[in-house]
């Protein structure tokens, strides 16, 4: 049974049987806030009409330190040099069910340097379309096993009215495993290149 995450909670990435998961599917969902109608009221939504577009990505952390733009897997870079992180493509509306976008981490072959992988989302162009988390809703970011059994779930609940970019959850190395870390914080960050200056090693 998959376990539900709470802000915070961290898990093992380990099956009931105690074997490591080594490769995962990491699936991110959400759905647009459903529109109003017509006229001004219709048009506060979406900064004149416009879907929002989420983007996923993942940040290859080194001691917490983001040391290479090739470390970022996102849209305009679907595959880590390692080939041990892949993005599976940008969906650009989150119309539908299940997942909107997905990345497949073969933990197995992360190189050691990497401790840590941070998945985010940021919406495309939010300043300049007057887009925000507020507008979206029944998000999710969710951990499947390479039998394609849900592993893990963690429902975003909180407000994130005025938010444009969010850290979702980590995945770290602790003591020779992989463990998950339930994040959700909310931030104004303009873009990916904003929200990768954190992890920058000054």
């Amino acid at each position: 049974m998959a376990v539900n995450l709470v802000k915070g909670q961290k898990v093992s990435l380990k099956k009931e049987n105690g074997m490591a998961l080594s490769r995962v599917m990491v699936g991110l969902g959400w759905d647009p806030v459903k529109k109003g109608g017509k006229g001004i009221f219709g048009s506060l939504f979406g900064g004149g009409g416009e879907d929002v577009d989420c983007d996923a990505s993942v940040f290859l952390l080194q001691d917490g330190h983001l040391m290479d733009i090739d470390d970022v897997v996102y849209f305009g870079n679907l595959e880590h040099k390692s080939g041990a992180v892949r993005h599976c493509g940008d969906n650009l509306t989150g119309e539908g069910d299940g997942d909107d976008e997905q990345i497949i981490a073969d933990l197995a072959r992360i190189p050691a340097q990497y401790n840590k992988l941070v998945f985010v989302v940021n919406i495309y162009k939010a300043h300049e379309r007057k887009q925000h988390f507020g507008m979206i809703e029944n998000a999710y970011i969710r951990i499947v096993d390479d039998t394609g059994k849900e592993f893990c779930r963690y429902s975003l609940t909180d407000s994130y009215d005025g938010m444009t970019a969010m850290t979702l959850c980590e995945i770290y190395r602790y003591k020779g495993e992989w463990k998950i870390s339930a994040i959700g914080q909310g931030s104004k960050d303009s873009g990916l290149q904003e929200m990768s200056k954190k992890y920058l090693l000054q």
